[in-house]
């Protein structure tokens, strides 16, 4: 039987530049007419930063590369991706726009095929480039439980993206927090794979949306590393892998319709995730049925000869990595150039897999326009500009425009967390505040590792910041006019300097209430107290900001403790004894005026935690996702049990949970069952309650943790108004992975836990699953449908 399909090629143009053809018709044809040479270029990148004068952009030194990229001898072969060209060095927008556009033009015009690079770039805060809006890090997202307002803020920023000329962000990072130690926390969504997956989801669906290509990562076990330290082995096994690490990405993939993915640096039972088939290929794309890229996290590839040692040389690591599945070497060329077609060359690789990796690379090129022939290197922000004058074009483009700040505005209040009061707050009309603490007058304390500022321009001091960073003291004075402020250091963040405590006391006797603003400095590689790279050993307060705390504790004066970090922190007697605790995660640039307003009572805290706050610095790894074993028991002296739970959050209002009901008291392996309950506001102003699912399995064939979270809901309510609350739970949720490695549904007795955190359940119901035991695939339900309808108000 003949199954080849007749394409008609518009007159003139190859077939591979035809729109009117088959995206799998054009990229064949485009293959093979290709050489191995022409074929490897388009599988790797060059890190390059854009010129502030609008020339082409300029192949960027890294400290991992042994030479600089010789561009003039790599473009007549093609080249596969830009790395980075916004975030390397501070450049105008517009200007950069040019510099990325008239090198997209010399790429293209260079090779045969007239085929322009992607660009990439980072966008794990916001677009990090110069003058781009800093919105909150990640673990502020899972501190608002709102994937609706973060799939809002990816939009812009993938908007923001596209503008400028950029294809690819590299974002999100769906690892679940196992060890708070761990540097990267910041960049983490939190410590439950449910509330990861969703929100995760959201933000692809957000940048997706805007046509960013999003990059998932880092796949996979990246952040179970031991001892919570940067690029460690992983030693998790396979369960915890299959029902904690692994769903988000599977969420994120089948609906948020992510069209790439980048691997973890860490090596899993000996694996290194770079050149493991059986994930990239057998999980990622045989099962799961993805079907984009898969690029190598910066230098992965290398790694495998270098760090893991699978490899003896750069020929032999390129095959470990093509043979496991990654399409593309990031951030420089490596191994997929010389190395690679030396390696096919030779017989020691077949052709057939660069022509894997090479079709799925051109597809992507393809969907994206970029082999059409009316593509243009221009973006849209330069529609109408005149390229030939590129000082008219500075400041031409405003990548922190009022409707971003707004928008970071809201992520900012809804991802505060009010951890305790004693009725402190809101603030009434002080006449006297001590402002204290190393964060309280900080600009950069509100930015993570991954904003611009904090990644690249700590490197260019003589550069402007290029936003608007409001520290406390700016915004409290805004929010308390009538007020007088005294700002005392007291302490730097990590330096251990106790000469300012004398002072620090002093400003709080003679206020009425001392706000201290602790927390961390973001950095890379140790040049920060969080951020990639700055592990630490216990979760105690960086430098003397504890003995700084304590002493002021030992006032009459109230204390107000506020925490800026990138992780949660053991507080010590602060967690008693302090009037009230303030929990932010790098909130951004507008974070500080979600502080002051949460202080004033002008916005009523809403954020919930995405990470358990740990009572004592030492108690680690845990987190509230723990079987029976991982708690607090009379046969350990070591007691988990947090200060503050993962879902935990107060509010200067109150919630009523009532009316419990239940469709049925049996449901099917494949069926489901139905709660409603109420929530009314009781309190005397509006406010938000977070309604959290929790699933109780007391009897299974394997370990399982004592709960785990199933699905959560947004209830905004005004004062004396309630909300019908409608959750119908699939019997799917009930899943884990079982004895022979499927996930599979027990029948049994199951509880459901209605709740405002994992340590405070208002409502319970228990349902039982009847019928034969199921197995399941990643086709699986994976929500609880929950649907709110008004309720009589009183």
């Amino acid at each position: 039987m003949n199954t080849h399909v007749a394409v008609e090629k518009t007159p003139h143009i190859p077939l591979w530049n035809d729109p009117t053809v088959p995206v799998t018709a054009r990229v064949d044809a485009l293959i093979a007419a290709m050489t191995l040479q022409e074929k490897t270029a388009q599988l790797y990148g060059v890190w390059v930063g854009a010129s502030d004068q609008g020339g082409e952009v300029a192949p960027h030194q890294h400290d991992m590369q042994e030479a600089a990229v010789d561009l003039d001898a790599l473009l007549p072969t093609g080249l596969g991706q830009l790395t980075r060209p916004f975030g390397t060095v501070p450049v105008d927008p517009a200007l950069g726009a040019l510099s990325l556009a008239r090198t997209q033009t010399r790429i293209a015009a260079t090779n045969r095929f007239g085929i322009p690079a992607l660009a990439h770039d980072e966008c794990l805060a916001g677009f990090a480039a110069w003058g781009a809006t800093a919105y909150p890090v990640p673990l502020s997202w899972g501190a608002t439980f709102d994937p609706d307002t973060v799939r809002r803020m990816a939009a812009a920023i993938g908007r923001d993206m596209r503008a400028v000329g950029v294809h690819q962000g590299l974002a999100p990072v769906l690892d679940v927090v196992r060890d708070a130690r761990w540097g990267r926390v910041e960049e983490t969504i939190g410590e439950d794979p449910y509330l990861v997956g969703t929100i995760g989801t959201a933000y692809v669906q957000g940048l997706e949306s805007a046509g960013i290509v999003a990059t998932l990562k880092h796949f996979a076990g990246y952040s179970a590393s031991r001892a919570g330290r940067n690029l460690a082995p992983s030693s998790v096994g396979p369960r915890e892998r299959a029902d904690v690490l692994l769903p988000p990405f599977e969420m994120a993939i089948r609906e948020g319709g992510a069209r790439s993915v980048m691997n973890a640096y860490t090596d899993t039972d000996g694996m290194p995730s770079a050149a493991d088939g059986d994930l990239l290929t057998g999980l990622l794309r045989d099962t799961w049925g993805f079907d984009g890229t898969v690029v190598a996290d910066y230098f992965a590839i290398a790694f495998l000869k270098t760090l893991h040692g699978i490899a003896g040389d750069w020929g032999g690591a390129a095959g470990a990595a093509l043979r496991a599945g990654i399409d593309v070497e990031l951030p420089n060329v490596k191994a997929y150039g010389t190395p690679l077609t030396e390696a096919v060359t030779d017989g020691l690789l077949p052709e057939a897999l660069v022509d894997r990796a090479l079709r799925r690379v051109l597809t992507q090129k393809a969907m994206l326009g970029l082999l059409d022939p009316d593509w243009n290197p221009l973006p849209a922000a330069l529609d109408g500009a005149d390229p030939e004058d590129p000082a008219a074009l500075r400041g031409r483009i405003d990548l922190d425009g009022p409707d971003n700040r707004a928008l970071a505005r809201t992520v900012a209040e809804e991802a505060v967390v009010l951890l305790s009061n004693d009725g402190t707050l809101p603030l009434d009309r002080p006449r006297r505040i001590a402002l204290l603490g190393p964060n309280a007058d900080e600009p950069a304390a509100v930015l993570g590792c991954y904003s611009f500022p904090q990644h690249i321009g700590v490197r260019h001091p003589g550069t402007p910041l290029g936003i608007e960073l409001p520290t406390l003291r700016d915004t409290l004075a805004a929010e308390f006019p009538d007020a007088e402020i005294t700002v005392v250091r007291g302490t730097g963040v990590d330096d251990g300097d106790r000469s300012g405590f004398r002072e620090a006391a002093r400003a709080a006797l003679e206020a009425d209430v001392a706000v201290v603003v602790l927390g961390d400095r973001a950095g890379l590689f140790g040049q920060g107290t969080s951020g990639e790279g700055c592990d630490v050993e216990t979760l105690a307060l960086p430098g003397a900001q504890q003995h700084l705390l304590d002493t002021l504790l030992d006032l009459e004066t109230p204390v107000v403790t506020v925490l800026l970090a990138g992780r949660p922190y053991a507080l010590g007697r602060a967690v008693e004894e302090s009037a009230a605790i303030v929990q932010s995660f790098f909130p951004g640039e507008e974070g500080t005026h979600a502080i002051a307003g949460v202080l004033s009572g002008r916005i009523n805290p809403s954020g919930r935690l995405p990470v358990s706050v740990p009572r004592g610095p030492g108690a680690q790894p845990a987190t509230y996702l723990g079987a029976r074993l991982a708690h607090a028991s009379k046969v350990s002296s070591i007691d988990p049990t947090p200060a503050f739970a993962f879902g935990h959050g107060l509010s200067y209002t109150r919630f009523d949970w009532t009316d419990l009901g239940v469709d049925v008291q049996e449901a099917a392996t494949d069926g489901e069952f139905t709660l409603t309950f109420t929530v009314r506001n009781t309190g005397g102003r509006s406010g938000t309650e977070v309604v959290q699912l929790y699933l109780h399995d007391p009897v299974a064939s394997v370990v399982q943790p004592v709960q785990r979270l199933i699905g959560y809901a947004r209830a905004d309510l005004e004062p004396g108004e309630a909300r019908l609350l409608r959750a119908t739970v699939p019997a799917d949720l009930a899943s884990f992975t079982g004895r022979d490695g499927r996930r599979v549904v027990e029948p049994g007795e199951l509880e459901v836990r209605l709740a405002a955190s994992s340590a405070d359940p208002r409502l319970s119901a228990r349902v039982t699953l009847t019928g034969a035991e199921r197995h399941l695939d990643h086709t699986r339900r994976l929500h609880a449908a929950i649907k709110q309808e008004p309720a009589a108000r009183t």
